[in-house]
């Protein structure tokens, strides 16, 4: 007897992933607000939480950066992050694995002819920033940022053909985005500090570090959201556990920060609010939209931008 496509097993299994998507898409009670799913969209978020944590980590460290560096983060930041999204989508469309992809991408590549030259246009003015306004000590640190960056770039976006070296994925590629994501955002701060040993600079450092372990918690959590989306199915997630763990530690060194350096204790604050809001996003993640989800995880992350003026105008820290 001649089995029909339509009772294959292949068949029944979409059949049953797309009905559990569907059943739990009908439940969903939580959708993006158009200003939110913009924001995520057109890749907007990764400029914004740069230009936020860079300026957190200034005011932590009592620095007042420069106008034209948060604009220029913020530009290079768009750039890259829209081209990682062409990219992606453009490699998946030749390889036919449509499936890799998210809402963000298709909606890069459906309007590839407007985010192109926006990010052609944005790496120009970086570019024009740099050589106006950067000094050549810092123009030396951030080239030792930009390799390492375009040499992550390079491995995720070459072809293995083209590589002069095999492609091997030791390291997961979420710490190292973190850690490159980072150390853009307190760079600035820690090149206008006056010249201190590493011990000097650790109320700074340790909000960095605790930034970065922030970091990959939310490229950790989308990528454990996505990969439970595509499954049409829930399944066991240790975002939860890592974010509450993270909240701990981050509770214990704002409190241990508090009478030392209450700027450094009010920063690491604002990022154990984010992780508490990446572990309610992570219980409550079945009744939200993915794209809700995905932007709100972008949204967990500024909090600095909210927390430390609650706390000047409580006069909880000092002004000077």
């Amino acid at each position: 007897m001649e089995i029909s496509p339509a009772n294959s097993t292949p068949a029944r299994i979409a059949s049953w992933k797309s009905g559990a998507i569907a059943a739990r898409t009908a439940s969903l009670n939580f959708a993006a607000p158009l200003p939110l799913a913009l924001w995520h969209l057109t890749s907007l978020d990764a400029p914004t939480v740069a230009v936020v944590w860079a300026l957190a980590f200034a005011w932590a460290a009592g620095i007042s950066l420069p106008l034209w560096l948060p604009i220029l983060l913020a530009l290079v930041a768009w750039a890259v992050y829209i081209a990682d999204r062409l990219l992606d989508a453009r490699s998946a469309h030749h390889t036919h694995q449509l499936h890799r992809l998210r809402l963000r991408h298709h909606f890069h590549w459906r309007h590839r002819q407007i985010f192109l030259p926006l990010a052609v246009i944005s790496a120009c003015a970086a570019t024009v920033l740099v050589l106006t306004f950067m000094p050549v000590g810092a123009l030396q640190r951030n080239t030792v940022l930009a390799v390492a960056a375009l040499a992550y770039f390079s491995g995720v976006h070459v072809p293995r053909r083209l590589l002069p070296f095999p492609r091997r994925n030791i390291i997961p590629k979420e710490p190292i985005v973190a850690i490159l994501f980072t150390t853009a955002c307190v760079l600035p701060t820690l090149s206008r500090t006056p010249h201190q040993s590493a011990f000097e600079l650790w109320p700074l450092i340790l909000p960095a570090l605790f930034f970065t372990l922030l970091a990959w918690l939310n490229c950790h959590a989308i990528e454990s959201w996505e990969h439970w989306e595509s499954a049409g199915a829930p399944s066991h997630s240790s975002v939860f556990a890592h974010t509450v763990a993270l909240a701990v530690t981050g509770l214990i060194l704002s409190l241990a920060l508090a009478a030392f350096q209450p700027r450094s204790a009010a920063l690491v604050a604002a990022g154990t609010a984010s992780a508490l809001f990446l572990a309610l996003l992570d219980r409550q993640r079945s009744r939200i939209s993915p794209l809700a989800l995905r932007a709100a995880a972008d949204l967990a992350l500024l909090t600095p931008a909210f927390f430390t003026p609650i706390l000047l105008a409580a006069r909880i820290l000092p002004f000077s």
